[in-house]
């Protein structure tokens, strides 16, 4: 098979195509054969060096795939060959092949197209089980989403808005801004022109949001526990600007507020299949209705890996980049 191999840790152009033989599925896998991949901000850091795949992953990048069951391991269950799946993956989805756990495998959602399905599963699965789950967050709650025009908060402005909250973003251009709102967020704020925190207070007068869903890290630490509202969330899922940052312990104590986060490529199967089946019980039917839709902004093909992570990072995208197989 053709899969996209990290030559050495660099620039885009360090990702080349190559060919390795196809992997078979171990006993609770499945093989699937991938027709699209989604490109994340993991995959630009295990290129750069700085984020290892896990002990027993594939070298090969890629976190999330979709296309069609090509063989079924002896102990995995529930799928059939030639079934149309997409799957979160600890590695291996830039490639022709890819195994993934059975657990963490979902039937394509009816009306989804395999490109658009190639972008559920790393966004979708992150969103659910930080927003949802780590925050708590509720229908008649409020949610400030950073990075509004991400393929994470794309995924979370439409999600959280069909549950029923009300939603806040920032982003940082104006036509990221009106992508946001067009999303579903009431305001999209843009952080080189204004400051979030009086905005969002301003909006929900004077009370602060439910939940903060943030990807920038300490640059904003101080300032997204000012922006929350008593007995607010705040969930941190990376670290853009800085892993360190300074904490007033009075702060939280006083106004009752949760700090907590994850990462999601580390965590067990088991772990991520609870999240599949969560996932699949609540946001499916919003995936089938047309309520929620991942949005790809570009797709390119397999060979072409280095263009897809030069326009990730030149952040002038909105939504996901998708890889597809001829």
């Amino acid at each position: 098979m053709i899969a996209i191999e990290i030559r050495q840790p660099g620039e885009p152009d360090v990702l080349v195509p190559v060919e390795r033989p196809r992997p078979d599925p171990g006993g609770g896998d499945v093989l699937i054969k991938v027709a699209a991949a989604g490109v994340n901000r993991p995959d630009v850091m295990q290129r750069q060096g700085r984020y290892p795949p896990p002990p027993g992953a594939p070298d090969i990048p890629g976190l999330e795939v979709a296309g069609t069951i090509a063989a079924v391991g002896p102990e995995a269950s529930g799928w059939r060959e030639g079934e149309a799946v997409c799957a979160l993956v600890s590695g291996g989805g830039y490639a022709e092949y890819c195994v993934a756990p059975a657990p963490q495998c979902l039937p394509v959602p009816r009306g989804v197209d395999l490109a658009a399905a190639a972008a559920i599963p790393e966004t979708f699965f992150t969103v659910w089980t930080n927003v949802f789950e780590r925050g708590r967050l509720a229908s008649g709650e409020s949610l400030l989403v950073h990075g509004g025009s991400s393929g994470i908060g794309t995924t979370a402005i439409q999600l959280a808005r069909a549950r029923g909250s009300r939603v806040f973003a920032t982003a940082g251009s104006a036509a990221k801004c009106a992508a946001c709102e067009q999303l579903g967020a009431e305001r999209a704020i843009n952080y080189r022109e204004a400051d979030f925190v009086a905005v969002v207070r301003e909006l929900t007068g004077g009370r602060g949001v439910d939940v903060i869903l943030d990807m920038i890290g300490a640059e904003y630490f101080a300032r997204n526990l000012d922006a929350l509202a008593v007995e607010g969330r705040l969930v941190e899922i990376a670290t853009q600007r800085g892993a360190k940052a300074e904490l007033v312990i009075p702060v939280v104590m006083q106004r009752r507020l949760t700090i907590t986060g994850s990462t999601l490529r580390p965590r067990s199967v088991v772990e991520k299949g609870a999240i599949a089946r969560a996932v699949h019980a609540n946001v499916w039917p919003l995936l089938e209705s047309g309520a929620v839709k991942p949005v790809v902004f570009r797709t390119f093909p397999l060979a072409r890996a280095a263009d897809a992570h030069r326009v990730l990072e030149s952040s002038e995208h909105i939504g996901k980049l998708v890889l597809i197989n001829a």
